[in-house]
């Protein structure tokens, strides 16, 4: 098996220095990360400026760009080959509820996906990189179940995975779940800079709004690791018969405009 790993907290981070050497005993690892942290960066692309690959000392290769450009790279032209499944993270906190749609951890995966290739993002529930060790054997368990299943194949698939920060004897079987929501966001920060300019900080996360049975939110507050099926469909589909007959009810009814 051969996978392509990356993550958005930059190549050097503990979380995929963790990961790689867990997954590297079980398969073919290449790394593929950014150079610096890239949280919050979602599916963005680098389309003007260039891109750079090196070499780190830790061996694993880094670009000056998204985590998704990461994956993109190396899909399309570094490789040279097709890995069998993409992973990203292991993230520095929670991606849960409406977290997917920012992180970058889950961006990376994302582009695999896109790429038509089975890919996981992981994530620890808590910053600050308690009980790492047993987060990285909990997702080396978890792909070694999906390839034992036969799940890692031709047919892409994209997980969201959050391991709560708990030694691996205490964490709880997983739970497939859906997301929660979140609060908006808190609000923004602002600060005077040196030169007497108001600079502004996005504010914090909200707490969890919809975190009943069932969610991610639920699950890990239980102890359970929270595995979460994804698609990048974003059409309202409930609402798609509404919206056309309200345009056909448009195109019936001329002389609305002014002249």
């Amino acid at each position: 098996m051969k996978i392509l790993l990356s993550n958005d907290d930059g190549f050097q981070a503990p979380g995929i220095v963790a990961l790689h050497a867990a997954l590297s005993a079980i398969a073919e690892v290449d790394v593929v990360a950014p150079e610096h942290n890239n949280s919050a960066k979602s599916n963005a692309l680098t389309l003007h400026s260039p891109l750079y690959v090196h070499q780190g000392a830790n061996g694993f290769r880094y670009v000056n760009g998204t985590p998704a450009d990461c994956v993109h790279i190396a899909l399309t032209g570094l490789l040279g080959y097709r890995p069998d499944l993409v992973v990203s993270g292991i993230n520095n906190g929670a991606n849960m509820g409406d977290d997917t749609i920012y992180s970058g951890t889950v961006g990376a995966a994302m582009e695999g996906y896109l790429f038509g290739i089975p890919a996981i993002a992981f994530s620890q529930v808590d910053k600050g990189w308690g009980e790492l060790e047993a987060a990285a054997a909990k997702a080396r368990e978890i792909v070694s179940q999906l390839r034992a299943g036969g799940r890692i194949g031709e047919t892409p698939w994209l997980l969201n995975v959050n391991i709560p920060n708990m030694p691996l004897e205490a964490l709880k079987p997983a739970q497939v779940c859906r997301l929660g929501r979140r609060h908006a966001a808190e609000r923004v920060i602002t600060q005077q800079s040196p030169r007497g300019e108001v600079m502004y900080w996005i504010g914090g996360a909200g707490p969890a709004k919809d975190d009943g049975e069932g969610t991610d939110f639920h699950a890990t507050a239980r102890g359970h690791v929270a595995i979460t099926p994804l698609k990048v469909d974003l059409t309202d589909h409930e609402q798609l018969l509404a919206w056309q007959e309200m345009a056909g009810q448009m195109e019936t009814k001329p002389g609305t405009q002014g002249g």
